[in-house]
């Protein structure tokens, strides 16, 4: 199945990114994709290719492997990466653990815009590192790609809204690598959060994580570039700096993930999950908070946002929610969120919610059935099979672009308040800090050439 584009094909081979060279498939294996009883042909298959194979595509092969519809009816067809020996070690991985030991041809490119000219390609999966999340996505749009994308899902803020906007101009299925909307427990508290269980929510807390840091900084020193590496595109739109394992490997003192100008840090990588599901409980998947502040200019200090209908939500425990003990000394709860979850605080009680289960306090909270006639929210028990249902049947996804650039512009709001160490006004609607320059011009990054994101609107 090739789900037909609502635009004309672009060819990207003869237009951006022209300084990036592709290289042809120098890797593959045989082919047999032939139709056998109970499984669909290859005419009938939906093919799959990945842009950027590291740390995290790796870590999604569990993802693949469980989803009902994979190996027969999806699979991965081609792989892209500036790194060509990490597209050799993927396809080995992939045979291995998803198709175990399967025969398959996967077709392998240094430049990624030779997938997505491919008409036999129907969508793409991109783990990328943040700052290479954006363009790839609104050129798989143009390109009539459906699209699964990793979370955090941009750099900037800027960037996710044109991810959003491509993938309505060109009716795109796009869903966001927050995985907690298909579980069923974080769905059940959700439910709990949305009919009022609680009464009025009055605070939210989460976890206090970091934010990135400058590259000046650190002291990193060159290093020869690795054989089948093209560094000058890894960088992409961010000014090119001298090859380092230290900055090339996500996690590798410091690794991208710390560097500010690679990533959101872990306030946007830990924190997009837990704020997603904030989001979701709050039923403010299409908006946001409308003022957010830090302590001091730390990348730890403590953060708090506050919404139009008054409720705060809190990146690590303000005084006035710690618990007295006996002796009258302030202390945290005895249950806090964990990295990936939150406590909501409401006049009957709170609920404290993690990956896959959650408790209210009191418990009678959660123990009486909803109603029949409750609020329900969007059910998905697999989340990449979910992605791959919405693109047969064209709707929206569990976690849609729009929810997870909602939940990623909270991590980059606190990112900048700590930057600035001021209060800042938040316009959600606009996506702007009215009458504040200095905080808009963090929202979008400067545009090396020839990265620079094209128009989507």
């Amino acid at each position: 199945m090739n789900p037909s584009p609502t635009v004309p094909r672009r060819h990207f081979l003869a237009g951006s990114l022209a300084a990036a060279a592709g290289v042809a498939a120098p890797y593959f294996f045989p082919a047999s994709v032939l139709a056998a009883p109970g499984r669909a042909g290859a005419n009938d298959r939906l093919n799959l290719a990945w842009i950027g194979v590291g740390r995290r595509a790796h870590q999604m092969l569990g993802d693949l492997r469980s989803a009902p519809s994979v190996p027969g009816e999806a699979r991965v067809v081609a792989v892209a990466d500036v790194y060509l020996e990490k597209c050799k070690l993927y396809i080995d991985a992939y045979r291995e653990t998803v198709l175990r030991g399967e025969d398959a041809s996967i077709d392998v490119y240094q430049d990624y815009r030779k997938i997505l000219d491919r008409d036999d390609i129907d969508a793409v999966m991109v783990p990328t590192p943040e700052h290479w999340r954006a363009l790839p996505c609104i050129h798989a749009c143009q390109a009539g790609k459906d699209v699964y994308a990793e979370k955090p899902l941009s750099l900037t803020i800027r960037e996710g809204r044109a991810m959003v906007q491509a993938a309505r101009k060109y009716n795109r299925v796009f869903q966001v690598g927050t995985q907690q909307r298909s579980t069923f427990r974080n769905r059940e508290a959700t439910e709990l959060l949305r009919n009022g269980r609680l009464g009025k929510i009055t605070d939210v807390v989460c976890q206090q994580w970091g934010s990135p840091r400058p590259y000046s900084d650190f002291d990193i020193p060159a290093e020869p570039i690795p054989e089948g590496m093209d560094w000058d595109t890894w960088c992409g739109q961010t000014e090119p700096v001298a090859y380092s394992e230290r900055v090339y490997r996500t996690y590798n003192n410091p690794g991208w993930h710390n560097l500010r100008r690679y990533s959101g840090g872990n306030l946007a990588n830990s924190g997009s999950h837990a704020l997603d599901i904030v989001q979701w409980g709050l039923g403010a998947d299409d908006t946001g908070p409308v003022e957010v502040w830090a302590e001091s200019i730390s990348p730890n200090a403590r953060l708090t946002y506050r919404y139009a209908n008054g409720v705060k939500l809190h990146l690590g425990f303000p005084p006035e929610l710690l618990e007295k003990t006996p002796s009258g000394e302030l202390k945290e709860p005895e249950e806090k969120p964990s990295a990936f979850g939150a406590i909501f605080y409401g006049e009957r009680g709170r609920l404290v919610e993690h990956r896959g289960r959650f408790n209210t306090i009191p418990i009678a909270l959660s123990q009486e059935p909803l109603p029949a006639d409750a609020v329900k929210v969007y059910k998905s028990d697999h989340h990449f099979q979910n992605w791959l249902d919405c693109i047969r049947s064209r709707e929206k996804p569990a976690a849609d672009v729009e929810s997870g650039h909602r939940a990623c512009t909270i991590c980059q709001l606190g990112n900048i308040a700590r930057e600035l160490g001021r209060k800042l006004t938040w316009d959600p609607e606009k996506e702007i800090f009215p009458g504040d320059e200095e905080a808009n011009s963090y929202l979008q990054r400067p545009q090396r050439k020839p990265y620079q994101l094209p128009a989507v609107i």
